[in-house]
């Protein structure tokens, strides 16, 4: 997009989830195995609710995840930005972007 918005937003930075990273590993590698069991399940012909109750769980996870996330770039990008304005307008974008994915 804007040039304005490049120099603000956190895109580059890795720091601000710094300190979950090896939590949303694991739970991203814990999700990766979930996915692996359906997959086998579907392949397997398993009864359609119990799949849907594991696709759920993953889908529940990602969700997290992804809170997590939501919240180290308000703490570590939002909150330090020098303009704020910007960063404000790019979180509200990735928030509308998320809650369509996982609502």
């Amino acid at each position: 997009m804007s040039e304005r918005r490049e120099e603000t937003s956190c895109e580059r930075r890795v720091d601000s989830y710094r300190a979950d990273k090896a939590r949303i590993l694991a739970r991203l590698r814990r999700m990766e195995g979930q996915v692996r069991g359906i997959i086998k399940m579907v392949e397997e012909d398993r009864y359609c609710v119990d799949i849907l109750v594991q696709l759920s769980s993953v889908i529940a996870a990602a969700r997290s995840v992804g809170l997590v996330l939501l919240e180290d770039h308000i703490r570590g990008c939002v909150l330090e930005a020098e303009d704020k304005e910007a960063a404000i307008q790019e979180l509200t974008e990735a928030i509308e972007r998320f809650t369509r994915s996982v609502g």
